[in-house]
């Protein structure tokens, strides 16, 4: 299946937009581009494999990231409900059912460009594999990469004109289209001033991460050090380093403060 050109109209999926909207605009619209993969792709549901395959592929709902979709006749575990979607029949919301619970986020295109593929819900899955490595939040985009590189440049982070940290044993993190992120030691920052935070979030390319929070003259910002205990194999430089939002703090490189 060829490439089509990116939209930015397309419907991120999200609890606003719903489920049902997104099967609808996808089943008339069709997705932002779509791409066959070689990789062995498997989703683990309540301890069974509900997909197995290498023959999925990379669809873009949106132009930010793809997700994977598959061959329905290559799925070995059956649905136990199908319910249409609309009315013609081109897209169904599926229910399966695992030894010890029930999941009704699958869905499965019977008309148009991603007629017979079948989309599994990241999130509602206990787990995703490319070939045997665990994959985080959504698969990666085959067309962005990351470049960690050490820097010597001095990177200080002030909250209201108060240091917060201060290093020039720096990790530079490149990230396509995004910008670039310091990750220094932790003992570069000045401990005083943070706190621990619940939030935990994953990332496909880096692993998943831990917060803290922080307090300066009465003032909380929250979630503003992110940090990865056991990164993933491909960020392995950034292993116990912390970094700061750029959005909440005042970061300056070289003395230059830098675009929040």
């Amino acid at each position: 299946m060829k490439k089509k050109g990116t939209s930015a109209s397309r419907v991120i999926p999200t609890p606003t937009t719903g489920l049902t909207e997104l099967a609808l605009q996808l089943a008339a619209k069709g997705p932002s581009k779509m791409e066959g993969t070689p990789r062995r792709v498997r989703v683990l549901f309540d301890g069974i494999y509900l997909a197995d395959s290498t023959s999925a592929f990379h669809v873009w709902e949106h132009e930010y990231y793809p997700y994977f979709y598959f061959p329905t006749s290559g799925l070995k575990v059956h649905y136990v409900k199908r319910e249409p979607i609309g009315d013609d029949d081109s897209v169904s919301l599926v229910t399966y059912q695992g030894p010890t619970k029930t999941d009704s986020t699958t869905l499965m295109f019977t008309k148009g460009e991603l007629a017979g593929l079948t989309r599994f819900d990241f999130g509602h899955m206990d787990a995703w594999f490319e070939e045997d490595q665990p994959i985080y939040q959504h698969p990666k985009d085959p067309y962005k990469r990351i470049d960690i590189l050490p820097s010597t440049r001095k990177i200080t982070v002030k909250v209201h004109d108060v240091v917060i940290a201060e290093s020039t044993l720096n990790m530079f993190l490149f990230e396509t289209m995004l910008r670039t992120r310091y990750y220094m030691p932790k003992t570069a920052i000045n401990w005083q001033y943070t706190t621990p935070s619940p939030t935990i979030t994953e990332c496909p390319y880096k692993g998943t991460a831990e917060y803290y929070n922080l307090m300066v003259d009465g003032d909380e910002i929250k979630d503003a050090i992110w940090w990865y205990r056991h990164p993933t194999r491909e960020s392995a430089l950034i292993e116990g380093m912390a970094c700061f939002y750029n959005e909440k703090v005042d970061v300056y490189l070289d003395d230059v403060k830098e675009e929040p």
